[in-house]
């Protein structure tokens, strides 16, 4: 079999006309505006080397003695407005006697006992033998949190952006198909692909074994032509070989 043309590929049976697909616009947040007029307006008033230029004082406004101390409002008239409190008692007048109250304190206090609901205890947990008490709800040894109603579903957001992608990929392998049809490309079975592939191997087997058979001193001009003509020979074997593996599916032009 005479050894592939270095200068053929799979590659090349592709058409290169075909164009990648639109991507989606990119994500660009509602507050962009509000948040450039907000640098906007707080930057220029500094945007230059310092504050603001203002004039100089003149020397005839020079510091005077007392200048800087605070100077007290003028003085006014009091006038009360709230009313005066009550004047506190004599000690000759004596407090009002004899008002009794006909409320049972003891049975109030029992019936509300009884009545009343039970207050739970605080959780609490303790690590030491000496007894220090924590707080179990948020020491993180309850498991609150896989008690929730929500707890293990897959967001809203998660599930409409996996539905976008799904359908974005459909549009690809939709936009992929029409131009296949188009070009009149034909897929390469899982056949023939190993067929090629074990080809390419059997291949490569047998310029490695003329490989293998050279001398060990390269002596001669021919001989290292020779050398080097394999060489490149199994390197492009190798290489078309990683390629078939590594691509599961092939189109290849109609003729």
């Amino acid at each position: 079999m005479d050894p592939p043309c270095t200068s053929e590929s799979i590659y090349n049976l592709i058409p290169s006309d075909l164009k990648e697909p639109p991507q989606p616009p990119r994500y660009t947040s509602v507050f962009r505006p509000a948040v450039k007029d907000d640098m906007k307006k707080f930057k220029t008033a500094m945007k230059t080397m310092g504050p603001a230029k203002v004039d100089v004082p003149s020397p005839k406004d020079f510091l005077k003695k007392h200048s800087k101390e605070k100077i007290l409002p003028p003085k006014k008239k009091f006038n009360r407005i709230t009313p005066k409190k009550p004047p506190v008692p004599l000690r000759t007048d004596h407090p009002v006697m004899g008002i009794q109250s006909g409320k049972n304190f003891i049975n109030t206090n029992a019936a509300d006992v009884i009545m009343g609901v039970a207050k739970k205890p605080k959780p609490i947990y303790v690590d030491k033998r000496t007894g220090d008490k924590h707080d179990l709800e948020t020491s993180g040894l309850l498991p609150k949190y896989i008690n929730k109603k929500d707890y293990g579903i897959t967001p809203e957001y998660i599930c409409k952006r996996n539905e976008d992608v799904k359908k974005a990929q459909e549009e690809y392998d939709n936009y992929i198909q029409e131009n296949l049809k188009k070009a009149a490309m034909k897929r390469l079975s899982d056949e023939e692909r190993e067929a090629v592939l074990q080809g390419l191997k059997k291949n490569w087997e047998e310029v490695h074994k003329e490989f293998q058979s050279l001398s060990v001193f390269i002596d001669s001009i021919p001989k290292k032509i020779r050398k080097q003509r394999l060489e490149e020979e199994m390197k492009q074997l190798e290489h078309d070989i990683s390629v078939m593996e590594k691509h599961k599916i092939i189109y290849i032009a109609n003729k």
